[in-house]
């Protein structure tokens, strides 16, 4: 089967939801599709892309350029699709683009725990770097 990179819509939410409840079922309700997704659309829609396979979205990454960094969130793929290199052909369409916008460093975070995932990047030439990572939120009525 033949896997396409392209831009996301509205119209992939259900399936980028379906995704994303599978990639990550702990996540804070922020983190949800149909808060996250017209969020980046938009904001840089052309950052937000899927893989699909005969229509169907199998993965996902969201991508982000401020003018000096670059930064990548949400590469999920499909359990059915693991393996076959989809979040490869996602991270790489999403540094492409990335760096036609001027970006030179990009960015990413994942849990520490997560070795599988930390060797996935290792393998896409990432490297651990020694950074705190801080956050905070500033929505006043976000309790999550």
């Amino acid at each position: 089967m033949s896997v396409l990179v392209d831009v996301c819509s509205k119209d992939d939410l259900a399936d980028i939801d379906a995704l994303w409840r599978e990639a990550f079922p702990d996540d804070q309700p922020r983190h949800r599709a149909d808060v996250a997704v017209p969020a980046k659309l938009a904001f840089q829609p052309d950052l937000c892309l899927v893989a699909r396979e005969e229509g169907r979205v199998i993965g996902s990454i969201i991508a982000g350029y401020d003018g000096y960094r670059g930064h990548i969130n949400r590469v999920a793929v499909l359990k059915t699709h693991r393996g076959r290199g989809v979040g490869a052909r996602l991270v790489r369409e999403a540094e492409r683009r990335l760096s036609a916008l001027g970006c030179t460093k990009i960015n990413l975070q994942i849990r520490a725990a997560n070795h599988a995932v930390a060797s996935f990047y290792r393998g896409l030439g990432y490297a651990v770097e020694e950074n705190i990572s801080m956050g905070k939120l500033v929505a006043a009525d976000d309790p999550s």
